[in-house]
C-alpha cells in the first residue's frame, strides 16, 4: 500500500510555504488612450490595475515630435501638477497650458503592493 507516500506528500504540502500571489501593476487605461488622437487635452490620466504606491510612482509627458520641424528631439512637458485618485489607481496630470499641436510619450513607472516597479509608456497625437 502507499499510505506512507500519501502521508508523505500531505505533509509536505502542508509545511511548504504558500507562494505569494503577487499581481504586478500594469496600466489598465490612459486619457488620452494609446493611439489616440486628441485636441488640446489640459489634463492626462493613468488609470493602473491596482493601488500605487505614490513615493515609487514617475510620471513624464515628453514631447517627441512637431508639425513643420524635422529632426525635433524630445522635450519634456514640466507645466503640470500630479494628483492621485482616493483609491490610489489614478494618477492625473493636471496642465497650466493645453498641449500643444504634436506627438507625445506619456511615460511612466509605477510600483504595487509587491514593490516591483514596473514601466511604460502611451504614445498619442495632438492636433
Amino acid at each position: 500500500m502507499r499510505i506512507p507516500a500519501i502521508l508523505a506528500a500531505l505533509a509536505f504540502t502542508t509545511l511548504a510555504p504558500a507562494a505569494p500571489l503577487l499581481a504586478k501593476v500594469k496600466l489598465a487605461a490612459s486619457t488620452p488612450a494609446a493611439g489616440a488622437k486628441a485636441k488640446s487635452p489640459k489634463t492626462v490620466t493613468l488609470t493602473f490595475s491596482e493601488k500605487v504606491n505614490p513615493a515609487k510612482a514617475t510620471a513624464a509627458i515628453i514631447m517627441t515630435a512637431m508639425p513643420g520641424m524635422p529632426n525635433h528631439g524630445e522635450m519634456p512637458i514640466r507645466n503640470f501638477t500630479p494628483s492621485w485618485s482616493a483609491d490610489g489607481k489614478t494618477l492625473t496630470l493636471t496642465l497650466k497650458k493645453p498641449l500643444p499641436t504634436g506627438t507625445y510619450d506619456l511615460r511612466w513607472q509605477a510600483a504595487g503592493a509587491d514593490g516591483q516597479a514596473m514601466s511604460g509608456k502611451v504614445s498619442f497625437d495632438v492636433g
